[in-house]
């Protein structure tokens, strides 16, 4: 099977060599989303759940780590970020929306994220992902470092606020 990933861009062989810090920055994240797409271990164990989107990880090392995704139409993740890491999410089956916020802040704005789009982003990233589409979609995620928490946000009338944040334990 190849990959709808494959196509996006070349994939360089040297695509996981970290920083100086050790870590992986967003476009070595999201060369290693194209290569876990493309090595295609993975299709068999996605699983589609009605109550919430399911994930499951797929890789776990010092530096980063890689799950897997899949969403039913309606499904979302919330606002919410990643803690201290950078990460990318490529999407190998549908269209997922993003929608990205400030903390503070009412205003929104929304990108599609199509069947071989891989989207990256550095620390900070503050987003809602989700399914608005009518068919199920599936994509593929990886951070560095591997996530240790998560903060969770509510969209208020006076903006979006800090409600709790997750810790490794809580998924």
């Amino acid at each position: 099977m190849v990959s709808p990933l494959a196509y996006a861009r070349p994939r360089s062989a040297h695509s996981h060599e970290a920083g100086n810090d050790g870590l992986l920055g967003p476009a070595q994240l999201g060369r290693l989303v194209r290569e876990v797409a493309d090595a295609g271990e993975w299709p068999d164990m996605v699983m589609f759940r009605a109550s919430r989107h399911w994930y499951h990880r797929l890789k776990l090392t010092d530096t980063y780590e890689v799950w897997v995704l899949a969403w039913l139409p309606g499904q979302h993740t919330g606002f919410h970020d990643h803690g201290d890491a950078a990460g990318a999410f490529g999407v190998v089956q549908g269209e997922l929306q993003e929608t990205l916020a400030q903390p503070g802040r009412c205003a929104t704005r929304s990108r599609a994220a199509w069947q071989g789009k891989v989207t990256s982003f550095g620390r900070r990233h503050l987003h809602d992902v989700g399914n608005e589409s009518p068919v199920p979609a599936v994509s593929l995620h990886a951070y560095s470092p591997p996530l240790t928490a998560m903060r969770r946000y509510d969209m208020t009338p006076s903006g979006l606020t800090l409600v709790r944040t997750e810790v490794e334990e809580d998924w």
